[in-house]
């Protein structure tokens, strides 16, 4: 008998999934530059219609755009077709990294409040003075 959670999780009675996952779109190099030149080249109400055609979004072109003229995108064919991929983090490494930017937010909320301190005349106090 089906339950509630079996219809929600989209998964059959059988228990198998009936299509395989869509794999991430990966694009070369050659083909982000002859986009980009084509976007560009094409008139203004002719834009949309390209990137309908190739299934982009104006972010795609954008990004391309940008890497092209910062020179990280060039039609060497030597250059691999996908990013080389990082290696995942430890979980330490995270809490590390939350760790440090959580403490550089603190110091630098910590300035703040001590030079509104000082504006208002109200001097942050010192350690004790020996008597």
């Amino acid at each position: 008998m089906p339950t509630p959670s079996d219809k929600q999780s989209g998964v059959p009675a059988g228990g198998s999934d009936p299509a395989p996952r869509p794999t991430r779109r990966v694009f070369t190099p050659a083909y982000k530059l002859a986009t980009v030149a084509e976007y560009e080249n094409a008139p203004n109400g002719e834009k949309g219609a390209v990137l309908r055609r190739e299934g982009l979004y104006s972010s795609h072109i954008i990004e391309w755009t940008r890497a092209r003229d910062t020179g990280v995108l060039s039609g060497d064919p030597a250059e691999s077709v996908a990013p080389a991929k990082r290696g995942k983090k430890s979980a330490e490494l995270i809490e590390l990294e939350k760790l440090r930017r959580r403490n550089e937010k603190l110091e630098s909320d910590l300035t703040k409040t001590r030079l509104a301190l000082s504006i208002m005349g109200k001097g942050v106090p010192r350690a004790r003075e020996a008597a």
